[in-house]
């Protein structure tokens, strides 16, 4: 967080989906808040596509982070910037 702070930069959450992603992801947005900084948005990176209550543990990462959703990137074989970049909304940004 130290650069952030130093540059005055928002932070983009990228949430790991899988067991205990929620308390993990809450816990994250706490310490951005923590350190005076501004929680621009999450991108939910489904590491575990199997993973129990998917959609139920997405619903509730988005009802109690307090920035948007800006996408979902599903589990790839090979990622790369313009591959991730498919799967993201980075319009919702303000």
């Amino acid at each position: 967080s130290d650069l952030a702070v130093a540059l005055d930069l928002p932070v983009i959450l990228v949430v790991g989906v899988r067991l205990g992603c929620i308390s993990h992801a809450l816990l994250s947005a706490e310490a951005i808040a923590r350190d005076g900084l501004q929680l621009a948005g999450w991108v939910a990176n489904i590491i575990e596509p199997r993973t129990s209550r998917l959609e139920e543990n997405l619903a509730s990462l988005a009802e109690r982070l307090p920035a948007p959703c800006l996408g979902r990137v599903p589990k790839l074989k090979q990622a790369s910037a313009d591959m991730v970049a498919e799967h993201l909304q980075l319009d919702l940004l303000d």
